[in-house]
């Protein structure tokens, strides 16, 4: 415990902006498969993987892996091996109607000694016994947990997506404020769910999101609204906005690709976040819009969670709470897709 307090205010004494971090530039361009792997020059990164699993019997149940790496500070002149020059995490979750909240667990430690790692040219992060490892065209993740394991391979289906302008997502009027961002929607997954004793074959689809960046948040922000959706008729959808204390949008985007045409990007006068009905955390006293209406360019639905507690909790690793769920989107009353919600800044603001 003492080691993950450790962790937590050595990031918070390095916010973004300070030190000699790689900056994203516009046009620069993505290239594969070496954009797979990590980026150590950058402040922070993460590999994001969400979905719905089918155990075969009826139940529906959601899930998150999620590995981030930070670099805290520049300490390359440093030549102790103990110098802290990569922080990583992990989050996972398990959204399951049946336990009524979200199961979750978490892993902070630094890169280094055979115990945790983010390799470059190749997505293969990992802490401990929990890992993202691409293997060929597909991904492999292993996830144990006091309440759950996953053993899950995700293969594309479709071919990547790259985010805003040939990978290049603008945060903010200022282009300061941007991420290097690819996705890969509609992920086929197959593989196992342990739980309470058993182990069951699932199947489902998932959603992607590898993210790099120095200087995400303007300094107004507070949090974001994001969205990931594998829609039923292939179709895949991206779409976030920046917040403000107030909830007002400072910033939206996103991509929409039909499932045989070319992603368009959507402006942020195109995209628009309107809460439906909120939820108050029991146990943080956070509020979170956990049904919403979203417009994406020519695209309408609301956005359903599949149930309203899925807070996860991560104070013991990131050092904050967000709100991550699994989400049906429904069109005049029938569901044309499903992915998932993110909801971050709602119980305080976020440091980035």
């Amino acid at each position: 415990m003492l080691r993950r307090v450790w962790i937590v205010l050595l990031l918070l004494a390095f916010p973004a902006g300070a030190g000699d971090y790689a900056k994203v530039i516009e046009g620069a361009g993505l290239e594969f498969p070496r954009d797979h792997g990590a980026h150590p020059a950058y402040r922070t990164e993460w590999w994001y993987v969400t979905g719905w699993l089918d155990t075969g019997d009826g139940r529906e149940i959601g899930f998150q892996v999620t590995f981030f790496r930070v670099r805290p500070r520049p300490s390359d002149d440093n030549p102790s091996r103990f110098a802290p020059r990569q922080i990583l995490f992990a989050h996972a979750a398990l959204a399951d109607p049946a336990a009524g909240r979200l199961l979750h667990d978490e892993r902070v430690a630094r890169a280094g000694f055979g115990l945790a790692e983010a390799k470059e040219g190749t997505t293969h992060v990992w802490i401990n016994d929990w890992s993202l490892v691409q293997e060929g065209e597909s991904y492999r993740s292993l996830i144990r947990t006091g309440e759950f394991s996953l053993d899950l391979t995700l293969s594309p289906t479709q071919p990547l997506m790259l985010q805003g302008k040939s990978g290049f997502s603008q945060k903010a009027a200022d282009a300061r404020h941007a991420s290097h961002y690819y996705s890969q929607p509609h992920l086929a997954v197959r593989g196992t769910l342990g739980r309470a004793g058993r182990s069951d074959a699932v199947s489902g689809s998932a959603w992607l999101d590898h993210e790099w960046s120095s200087e995400i948040m303007p300094q107004r922000a507070v949090g974001w609204d994001w969205v990931g959706l594998n829609l039923n008729d292939g179709s895949a959808l991206m779409a976030f906005r920046m917040r403000d204390a107030d909830g007002e949008t400072l910033w939206a985007g996103g991509t929409l690709r039909q499932r045989d045409g070319e992603p368009r990007v959507l402006r942020p006068d195109e995209v628009a976040f309107v809460p439906l009905r909120r939820w108050r955390s029991p146990r943080t006293g956070a509020t979170y819009p956990t049904a919403m209406r979203l417009r994406a360019g020519s695209l309408e639905v609301e956005l359903q969670p599949m149930f309203d507690d899925q807070e996860l909790d991560s104070r013991r690793s990131s050092g904050t709470v967000y709100w991550e769920g699994a989400v049906r989107a429904m069109e005049s009353g029938k569901e044309i897709g499903r992915g998932y919600l993110e909801l971050t800044g709602y119980w305080k603001k976020l440091a980035m």
